[in-house]
């Protein structure tokens, strides 16, 4: 998608601080993180909100899940972390292309906002 922001990272044309690539998924540093550690989990396939998912993108979302777990291991968080994904404006999803936020690092409180 042409004017995705995150399709750019994917395609190397905006830079960001990559923790983890594969040839469908890439994660990356957030750029304003909410927490010691805030690292952005996206398939390189272009969706734009969770809610266009198809039934078809059942196992490449599971994939996503575990490759967040493996992430979490690999930053050494310890007491737990937290996913999120936003879906629309009123959700707080700021780019039109899903993304799993893998927060941890310290202690996360309840409700977020």
């Amino acid at each position: 998608m042409i004017d995705c922001l995150f399709c750019k990272i994917v395609e190397g044309e905006i830079p960001s601080e990559k923790v983890y690539e594969d040839e469908h998924f890439l994660a990356f540093k957030d750029i304003n993180p909410k927490a010691p550690v805030h690292i952005l989990i996206i398939p390189k396939e272009h969706i734009s909100r969770v809610e266009n998912l198809e039934e078809n993108q059942v196992e490449m979302v599971g994939r996503l899940i575990l490759l967040a777990k493996d992430i979490a291991h690999q930053q050494r968080i310890k007491n737990g972390f937290r996913l999120i994904f936003n879906n629309g404006p009123d959700a707080g999803q700021a780019v039109e292309h899903i993304h799993l936020h893998l927060l941890g690092g310290r202690k996360l409180t309840w409700p977020p906002g």
